[in-house]
């Protein structure tokens, strides 16, 4: 179980959201204008505490893959993946020869600082980066099977509020036709053992995805947390001046 953190980049979240029984962070440079430097920071933070980060850089471009990667994040997952094609350049950007196309510099951030052989580095590297391709477009719902099946691919999320769009479903969250792409979402996971996961707005929800084999529950966000636990104060005591 984790938790979405696109605005409140703070030295103490790690600690923080350790002590609600976190265990991993979807960080958002997609939507916030989070800055690398930022998302660098932030990523030591949470591993300091003991916390998995999962990093959604602006793109799936290699630049911005490279240095996603250089960060430190133990997953990445870039936004709107269309093609199995469009995934295995990502897969080739995050990993070192021969696997991939990364470059070197070793010794920093994303080795934790540890001085390690070059070949020590490389194998580390490789293993330590997670690929988790996020399906949120119509082009990418009809490529899942063979994005899923890819190697380096090592989980799926589903986007669902971008899909919706891209079906041209906006919100309609029980439309079949979005309950169908999720379904087919599931299956090819199913398929190619690889895990699920999704952000989800409520426990009630949250129990749902469990039960149709969601195992990465991503509960809200760090605005919306916020946002609805003092809505919820303000009106209990409006309520109660009223009385």
């Amino acid at each position: 179980m984790g938790t979405y953190i696109g605005e409140f980049t703070q030295p103490g979240i790690g600690a923080l959201l350790k002590s609600a029984g976190c265990e991993f962070v979807f960080l958002d440079m997609e939507h916030s204008g989070m800055s690398f430097e930022t998302a660098k920071a932030m990523v030591r933070a949470l591993h300091a505490s003991g916390i998995a980060s999962l990093l959604r850089p602006p793109s799936s471009a290699t630049h911005h893959i490279s240095r996603a990667c250089d960060t430190g994040a133990q997953g990445i997952i870039p936004p709107m993946m269309g093609s199995a094609t469009q995934a295995q350049g990502v897969i080739d950007a995050m990993n070192y020869p021969p696997l991939g196309t990364r470059g070197a510099a070793f010794g920093l951030a994303h080795d934790d600082f540890i001085p390690l052989s070059i070949p020590e580095s490389i194998a580390r590297g490789n293993a330590k980066t997670s690929f988790v391709a996020l399906i949120e477009t119509a082009e990418g719902l009809e490529s899942v099977e063979e994005i899923a099946a890819l190697p380096g691919c090592d989980a799926l999320w589903i986007g669902h509020v971008d899909l919706s769009i891209s079906l041209g479903l906006p919100g309609e969250m029980d439309h079949p036709k979005l309950i169908a792409a999720t379904e087919r979402i599931m299956a090819a996971a199913k398929s190619a053992v690889k895990p699920v996961g999704r952000v989800v707005g409520d426990t009630d929800e949250a129990q749902l995805r469990i039960s149709q084999g969601c195992t990465l529950i991503c509960y809200s966000t760090d605005v919306g947390i916020y946002r609805n636990a003092l809505m919820q104060g303000f009106n209990a005591i409006r309520a109660s001046i009223k009385q």
